[in-house]
């Protein structure tokens, strides 16, 4: 009979590593169960070149997507009476990334063992503060299941945001990369060629085909130089990009250019709207709320904007205040929508609304935007390989030209 290998916690609540006989797998997990252990892990031992095999750094770890479909099923057996020690056994079983299935056992045998469910979350990086906070609000109001199920569409919402963003910065970029793989291939394996045969015919070469020429010579010659100079500058802008004051300029210039800067203001618009929502209609406090809201907005301004925001909130002032001080990121419309729910109380509500509106403002400027690039990119890459076709052929022109009239 196969041997199976398990993680099991006796009666005592002691954890236990042993192995057991059985006919199959389904068979030990009961066996087990029989025995009073609650089993935590079970699995057959690899033989040979049936074991796993695993290769360090290529397995993928636990994303958002993940994250937002475990908060949604959460909250679905949540609501459906389930125990959370039950969803997260499901939850253990069903769940694809073995990582993320390690990570659900943890939590798991911490709730087990009499930790909360906020405390054992809060031991793994991937659940964010925001995430863990939310959740300690809903153990404390006893609604568990309708925080996960916001966390879970917020989390959907998100993803569909930075899908958008994703989806308006791919298409440019692929164009761009091909067309300077053309225009490299046709500068350094063509151009040579060419330059060679008219060399020989010894006519004199117009400037464009000079150029070009000797564009072709640098570039074959400083290949590698120029490839580590970008490598350079990358890891260069990295580490300067990590200093505050480096963070601050870029992500200034970030707000500031003149198509993809809108397009970054909506975007921190829509996340700071839908994050405070969500954590004031949970149940978090203000100030904590804005505290949580500055380490999620992804830009050193606006967090600096959300950071004066709440000292000024903390000695008095009203929250929209501080944000119709700063109209460049935060909008007269933001600001007056945020009076009002001040005023009225519905402050979740507006911040709602708002966050639908730029979320529609930021599908528009996505869909104008890629609009716009295709053409752009198209006529781009036309008038490089277009300059190197002309810069080639002209002199062949001029050369059956001047042999036409003799």
């Amino acid at each position: 009979m196969p041997v199976y290998q398990y993680k099991a916690r006796d009666r005592q609540g002691r954890l236990v590593e042993a192995t057991i006989e059985a006919e199959d797998l389904r068979t030990a997990a009961r066996t087990l169960r029989e025995r009073g252990f609650f089993v935590a892990e079970i699995k057959e031992p690899g033989r040979g070149l049936q074991a796993e095999v695993r290769i360090p750094g290529l397995e993928r770890g636990p994303g958002l997507k993940d994250l937002a479909i475990f908060s949604r099923q959460l909250a679905t057996m949540l609501s459906a009476g389930l125990t959370l020690l039950q969803s997260l056994s499901i939850l253990e079983r069903q769940t694809e990334n073995k990582k993320f299935r390690e990570i659900i056992r943890k939590i798991r045998l911490d709730v087990e063992g009499g930790s909360s469910f906020s405390e054992a979350i809060a031991k793994h990086p991937l659940f964010s503060r925001l995430y863990v906070n939310l959740v300690r609000a809903g153990e404390t109001s006893g609604g568990m299941d309708q925080v996960l199920d916001r966390i879970a569409t917020f989390l959907e919402k998100e993803l569909e945001l930075r899908g958008k963003i994703r989806s308006a910065m791919t298409y440019p970029i692929i164009v761009f990369v091909f067309a300077v793989g053309v225009a490299y291939f046709l500068l350094t394996g063509i151009v040579p060629q060419f330059a060679q045969i008219l060399t020989d015919l010894g006519s004199e070469l117009p400037l464009l085909t000079r150029f070009l020429i000797a564009l072709s010579e640098f570039l074959r010659k400083s290949t590698l130089f120029l490839l580590l100079i970008a490598v350079v500058l990358f890891f260069a802008y990295r580490q300067y990009y990590r200093t505050e004051g480096g963070r601050r300029v870029i992500d200034r210039v970030k707000l500031r250019l003149p198509v993809f800067g809108n397009l970054n203001r909506k975007t921190a618009i829509a996340r700071f709207s839908r994050t405070l929502a969500l954590l004031l209609g949970s149940g978090v406090n203000i100030l904590e709320a804005l505290e949580i809201v500055k380490g999620t907005a992804g830009n050193k301004v606006v967090e600096e904007i959300l950071e004066e925001t709440r000292l000024r909130v903390q000695g008095g002032d009203p929250l929209n205040l501080t944000l119709a001080k700063h109209p460049f990121v935060f909008p007269p419309m933001v600001s007056s929508m945020v009076a009002i729910g001040e005023e009225t109380g519905a402050l979740e509500a507006l911040l709602t609304k708002i966050a639908d509106f730029y979320e529609r403002e930021v599908d528009e400027a996505v869909a104008s935007l890629t609009a716009a690039i295709e053409p752009l990119m198209i006529i781009f890459l036309g008038a490089i390989v277009g300059m190197i076709v002309a810069g080639m052929f002209l002199p062949l022109f001029k050369i059956i030209g001047t042999l036409s009239a003799q």
